[in-house]
């Protein structure tokens, strides 16, 4: 009888155990999830964009960018819709944002209307597309011509 009440014992003990990482890991996924919107989907989210951690893209309003030690304000454009973002991240910005880079803000929003990024990407196409270049042409009076029976002396 005593080793029935053990045995009950330690399945309840795991079973508790088993529940208890089971919330931890569901939870912790979670808080972790971050949705992607566009700054007029996140204007028309209503409440629900204050509760969710949320990324959201757009490109950097020439002339917005404010900085003050690792924080930095500046504005997100998409089409006619603007998002005022305060970054406060531990690292400092990318080399490459700059005003009219794209960006992707990684963060929350406020009642403020404030978007408060803790991550901060950003990209310059610019930078990495082919260069505009012409098909090289032969000009055929430049042209060196080997006859194919060449003899070596």
């Amino acid at each position: 009888m005593r080793s029935e009440k053990q045995g009950w014992r330690i399945g309840i003990a795991i079973a508790v155990v088993l529940a208890a990482v089971a919330y931890l890991a569901v939870s912790g996924v979670q808080s972790n999830k971050s949705y992607y919107v566009t700054i007029q989907e996140l204007q028309a989210m209503g409440p629900k964009a204050y509760t969710r951690h949320l990324r959201v893209a757009g490109n950097v309003e020439p002339g917005s960018i404010h900085r003050s030690g690792t924080k930095v304000n500046f504005v997100l454009v998409e089409n006619a819709n603007k998002l005022h973002v305060t970054y406060l991240g531990e690292d400092p910005p990318p080399d490459t944002f700059k005003d009219d880079s794209q960006a992707l803000a990684i963060g929350t929003y406020d009642h403020d209307g404030v978007f408060r990024a803790t991550q901060l990407q950003a990209k310059c196409a610019s930078k990495y597309a082919p260069a505009n270049t012409k098909p090289a042409t032969v000009n055929q009076a430049s042209a060196v011509k080997t006859p194919s029976s060449a003899v070596m002396p």
